[in-house]
């Protein structure tokens, strides 16, 4: 059967490098970028920058898929809610090397980067990231747009709000409930529940004072 093979990915930074690397390894074959410094930037690594937002949004019909590819999680949000309302075919990346569960459910917009591990009855929600070696382990549930960081580890019953951060290398306790658009810092343990808006940091991670 043939596949899928005229993608669009829209931002395109490092983050949108690693995405199209993942998409090739899919079998997407023919990679066009849209950002909306371009002109200015007309090249991403080997791959062409073809135009804006709105370029894309009148171009729509020209591609299979889909994908947004910045990892700033509200704007990322943002861009999915516009691209969808305009009936783009918005797709998820599964890198070949990453684990993901039968059981588990990937939402759509999502990018599952080389081994990552997603573990039976996990739910992550659209637009979400989970990136490069990060596992999010069993009936672990994640909102919309959540960016789970290289090396990041959530163990069992986790769950995490739309628009939350889990800094590379942080790791989360079991049954822990960390709430919406919440950053937890790089390297921080969080054994206790955080409320939402918070950044939280540390081995036990603690808020920030607001400054």
């Amino acid at each position: 059967e043939e596949l899928m093979k005229r993608l669009a990915i829209l931002g395109a930074g490092g983050h949108g490098k690693v995405v199209a690397d993942a998409a090739e390894c899919c079998g997407w074959g023919n990679i066009s970028f849209f950002e909306d410094s371009w002109p200015e930037r007309a090249q991403n690594a080997s791959w062409l920058i073809c135009g804006t937002t709105s370029d894309l949004l009148s171009r729509l019909h020209e591609f299979d898929g889909v994908v947004v590819a910045i990892g700033h999680n509200r704007s990322r949000g943002e861009k999915l809610s516009l691209l969808e309302s305009a009936g783009a075919k918005i797709v998820s990346i599964v890198h070949p090397s990453a684990t993901v569960s039968k059981y588990a459910e990937v939402g759509n917009g999502s990018v599952v980067f080389a081994g990552a591990c997603i573990n039976p009855c996990a739910i992550v929600g659209t637009g979400a990231i989970i990136n490069t070696g990060s596992s999010v382990d069993h009936d672990c549930v994640l909102g919309a747009n959540v960016h789970i960081s290289p090396g990041a580890r959530l163990a069992g019953n986790v769950s995490v709000g739309d628009g939350s951060w889990v800094g590379i290398g942080a790791c989360i306790k079991q049954m822990v409930r960390i709430g919406m658009y919440v950053t937890v810092g790089a390297g921080s343990a969080v054994v206790a529940d955080v409320h939402d808006n918070l950044v939280v940091v540390g081995v036990p991670a603690q808020p920030m004072k607001k400054s």
